[in-house]
């Protein structure tokens, strides 16, 4: 809102609020005018006089009880202000009344009197509208013109001369009451500021005291976070370590002390790298460590063979979480391990055991396999209709038992690095092609045919030529498998770049949202009536995933539009088909 309306409001209510003492200022000084000149023969005038002041006296103070009595909102201060200018000059014209009536038809004596009250209500009114110099001027000018001319018609000479000295006077006052007026401004204004101001530091000790409350509640849920926190990393299984940027020991738990054996007050402030890890290690973690600290991004997991107090060493699984503060600085860091050395050994027991057992089935199941392949061919007699039943379901089983094995073998031969991987510069349309051709006969078998797009990319790419084929095999064997007989099994083949991508997209059921995530693990099979019904061992597509990312590139699936999913895998060019 603007300055100036707001001041005004203040002007008018400081005026309001003066009314009161000069209205019993104006009664007082009527009621003595009226004793001193109750004796002269003008009575009758002194009386008449008198009830005039009165009754505009009494309205005065009815509009000052009006004013208190209203909202006194700052829209309604030059309304008010009006009816306080109309009051002012209703008040000035008492006395003016006074001195036009009297001045007259008194004697010298009575003229001394009313001189004397003229001059002490013009003072007067200097203090009553001392913030409002337009109303003291209004105030002024009723009494000052008609005590002027009263003085200019007077006989005496010396009276008229006088009469030069009462505007003088009154132009006096008037400059007397701006001075005040800008006085009472500058109050107003400097009010205006601390009421403000008063108004600010209240809502900012509010908005404090708010603030405080709330760092009081985030304190207590920090400190309870740190005593759960702290009771976390006391009773946890894993080592915890509080390392310095330096990778001094700040802190250890109780399961660091037991998997290392090492006291904490050995491990505090000391280098953990240097009694944890053989000198040829220190090169490695320092690079790591000096990388972490730079990015500001947690390392994990870390392998490292780990000695204990006692010379044992173990292989443990190392995490570190750098800290950092609101300055992007590095405070600490969180090293959090494990000890997997009897899950190591257990894995490469369970490998041998696989690779073992595997190995062990594979010969007699094969010899079996054969016998029964020679039975259902007719080469050592015709069997009746029953025995060859029998023996051909003998026989499917037999091969399905087989293709376990060898999927199985497959995945523990990738998965130990054991699995050979020759990449070199070949064509990848002629290998798809290839695979269709080899393909046939199986998606026959279920009534589905394979069918490439009419214009493939001709690029090399960087990849082995048998293991691309058992790939195709193994996403064109389950699109076979799960299409509606009749179907057609679509081959893409697309340029991405850096990549080509081969799209295998069938109209099978989908695969169901929940199963998305297992798709390439081991044994993951979302239909598990189907399966059987069709067959398969559910490493597939797992063997698939690991041999496509031995040659650098990646698989996945989306679904497809108008049902069924598209299998995808990405090889990365060879540097001479990349422009």
């Amino acid at each position: 809102m603007p300055e100036p309306r707001l001041l005004l409001a203040d002007r008018v209510a400081q005026l309001y609020g003066q009314l009161p003492i000069g209205a019993a200022a104006t009664l007082l000084i009527v009621v003595i005018s009226v004793y001193a000149l109750r004796r002269s023969d003008q009575s009758w005038i002194v009386y008449g006089w008198s009830s005039v002041a009165l009754a505009i006296t009494t309205a005065r103070l009815l509009l000052w009880w009006n004013y208190q009595r209203s909202t006194r909102t700052v829209e309604q201060a030059q309304r008010w202000m009006r009816w306080l200018t109309l009051g002012a000059i209703a008040n000035g014209l008492i006395w003016g009344l006074l001195a036009s009536l009297f001045f007259e038809l008194m004697t010298e004596h009575e003229h001394l009197f009313i001189v004397l009250v003229l001059g002490g209500v013009m003072v007067g009114g200097i203090a009553m509208y001392a913030s409002s110099w337009f109303l003291f001027a209004a105030y002024g000018a009723p009494i000052v013109l008609p005590f002027t001319y009263g003085l200019a018609t007077h006989d005496d000479v010396l009276v008229r001369g006088v009469a030069i000295l009462i505007p003088l006077f009154y132009a006096v006052s008037v400059g007397v009451a701006y001075r005040l007026d800008q006085l009472f401004l500058a109050g107003f204004r400097t009010q205006r500021a601390y009421r403000q101001l008063n108004a600010e530091c209240a809502a900012l000790n509010q908005r404090l005291a708010q603030q405080l409350q709330e760092i009081a509640v985030a304190r207590g849920q920090v400190e309870a976070s740190g005593r759960k926190l702290a009771l976390f990393v006391e009773r946890s299984p894993v080592a915890v370590f509080e390392l310095d940027p330096q990778g001094r020991a700040l802190n250890v738990n109780p399961a660091a002390e037991h998997l290392l054996g090492f006291a904490a007050s050995e491990l505090s402030g000391r280098p953990v790298a240097e009694l944890l890890f053989a000198p040829e290690q220190a090169a490695e973690l320092l690079a790591r460590w000096r990388q972490m600290l730079r990015a500001r991004q947690p390392v994990m997991p870390l392998r490292q063979t780990t000695r204990r107090r006692d010379g044992h060493e173990i292989v443990c699984e190392w995490s570190l979480t750098p800290l950092v503060n609101a300055e992007g600085r590095v405070i600490s860091v969180i090293a959090q391990g494990r000890d997997i050395t009897q899950q190591l050994e257990a894995e490469r027991l369970k490998q041998e055991f696989t690779s073992t057992l595997s190995h062990e089935l594979r010969t007699p199941l094969t010899a079996v396999l054969g016998a029964l392949q020679l039975v259902n061919s007719g080469a050592v007699g015709s069997p009746d209709a029953e025995v060859r039943e029998l023996t051909q379901i003998a026989e499917r089983n037999s091969q399905r038992l087989l293709e376990l094995i060898n999927d199985v073998l497959d995945l523990e031969k990738v998965e130990a690095g054991k699995l050979p991987v020759e990449l070199q510069a070949m064509p990848l349309e002629e290998l798809v092609r290839e695979s269709l051709t080899l393909n046939r006969a199986y998606g026959e078998r279920f009534g589905v045919r394979f069918a490439m797009s009419d214009e493939l990319p001709s690029a090399l790419v960087h990849a082995d030529r048998r293991r691309v084929l058992q790939v195709m095999t193994n996403l064109l064997s389950n699109a076979a498998k799960f299409s509606p007989e009749g179907a057609t099994v679509e081959v893409t083949l697309q340029d991405q770049g850096s990549h080509l991508r081969v799209g295998v997209h069938d109209r099978g059921p989908g695969i169901p949202h929940g199963f998305h995530a297992r798709i390439f693990s081991r044994f993951a099979q979302a239909d598990m009536s189907l399966t059987r019904e069709k067959g398969g061992t559910g490493l597939g597509l797992a063997i698939c995933k690991r041999l496509v990312e031995l040659m650098g590139g990646r698989i996945g699936f989306s679904a497809r539009a108008g049902g069924g999913t598209t299998f995808w895998f990405e090889l990365p060019k060879h540097a001479a088909a990349v422009p």
